[in-house]
């Protein structure tokens, strides 16, 4: 059976424009949380976000620019760095594929258009307005761009939507359906409904006056998690492809396994998170102990996090260290499985794991290892994501050092 290798990667996160960036971000230890400065959130409970700098859009086209929404200019810029980074494959259109995931792409267009709507009527409705919103736009914008005639999936699973995406792409690659796949995830709304709407369900930390001390991941005095936007997309190659063409490999997908909970619309279920991990795992044909790194979702709410970590202890009986890069990034939605399984790959090739930020006291309900203070380094082999949504969406992926 082929190996699903990562040979490039692209992304734009509040720590940078490009992934190089967000790696180093991430492994200094910086936070990209930071304070609201529109009078649109003065009224808000909420003054905080993780958001990507707008420079990202110039090296769009004006007429690009002109017809995508922001998500999907999020991913056409990523994808695009991605498609450099792998080294342009040279591929069958018919064999390459994309696969993006989110969980409210559109949303930027759709409340800014009914808004044109009501105000100014008909005519202020923009002739792009559909293809900007719909949420197969972003795969659909990136498949035009490289070509892509093997297919331009859309999984749209909540916050476990772009490890959902790099599990199909995986899926694509062993099954012989596809050479080459860019994968990954994007999200794209901080606004003031999202971030009301949030707020109103008790999610978001409200730590006004500390922003980059407010996404807590695993903390005893974490009070939610932040609103991120961004994006993250990987290269996957089939292993007899890449090394056909010479191309640097970075790393594999070794494993992946994507269930639902059918337990509750927004509280995760840690007995079927445990049975996700450990199918995961298995997938990848090794065995816990082999694990020297989690990546955990950890959002920094007070349940979510004692879940996962329930979740963590019963899969893996002796589990390794654990790192959880939310307290840096905010939480990206849709794109946070997918950031998250680039620092996972990133650290077992670098022989270095980021910290997880703002963990001052550990929470005696988690009993795990978590790194915190400052980067360390790692010799691991194999490393486990983890990503949940509300829904009862539940991902995880084995990446591994080639």
């Amino acid at each position: 059976m082929t190996r699903a290798v990562v040979t490039g990667f692209g992304a734009v996160t509040p720590l940078g424009g490009t992934a190089a960036e967000t790696w180093s971000a991430l492994v200094a230890g910086q936070s990209g949380v930071r304070a609201i400065g529109e009078t649109w959130a003065d009224d808000l409970p909420v003054r905080l976000a993780a958001r990507v700098d707008d420079a990202f859009a110039g090296a769009l086209g004006v007429r690009e620019a002109r017809r995508t929404g922001r998500a999907e200019q999020l991913v056409l810029v990523a994808g695009r760095e991605a498609w450099e980074h792998a080294g342009t494959p040279d591929v069958d259109p018919t064999r390459l594929a994309v696969v993006v995931g989110s969980a409210n792409s559109g949303i930027a267009t759709t409340l800014e258009q009914a808004r044109a709507l009501d105000e100014h009527g008909y005519r202020s409705v923009s002739p792009h307005a559909v293809t900007m919103l719909m949420a197969n736009g972003p795969a659909a914008w990136l498949s035009i761009a490289l070509g892509a005639k093997g297919g331009a999936r859309a999984p749209i699973s909540a916050c476990a939507a772009g490890a959902e995406a790099i599990a199909t792409g995986r899926e694509l690659i062993l099954a012989g359906s596809a050479d080459v796949v860019v994968c990954g995830g994007v999200e794209a709304g901080v606004l003031p409904f999202s971030i009301a709407a949030f707020a109103r369900a008790r999610a978001l930390s409200t730590r006004n006056d500390a922003p980059d001390r407010a996404s807590r991941p695993f903390d005893t005095d974490r009070d939610g998690f932040v609103m991120a936007e961004g994006t993250t997309l990987l290269v996957l190659e089939s292993e007899e492809h890449a090394r056909a063409r010479g191309a640097t490999v970075h790393g594999v997908v070794a494993g992946a396994a994507v269930t639902s909970d059918a337990y509750d619309i927004v509280g995760g279920d840690p007995q079927n998170q445990a049975r996700t991990i450990a199918l995961a795992v298995r997938s990848a044909g090794i065995v816990p102990g082999d694990l020297g790194l989690v990546h955990a979702h950890a959002t920094s709410t007070a349940m979510g996090d004692v879940n996962e970590a329930v979740a963590i202890r019963a899969a893996l009986p002796d589990p390794p260290p654990v790192t959880a890069t939310k307290g840096a990034t905010g939480h990206l939605l849709g794109a946070s499985g997918a950031l998250g399984t680039l620092a996972a790959l990133l650290s077992l090739r670098d022989g270095v794991v980021p910290p997880t930020l703002n963990l001052d006291t550990l929470d005696p309900e988690i009993d795990l290892d978590v790194i915190h203070g400052a980067a360390c380094p790692t010799s691991a082999r194999h490393a486990l994501v983890n990503a949940f949504g509300f829904g009862g969406h539940s991902a995880s992926v084995v990446v591994s050092r080639d």
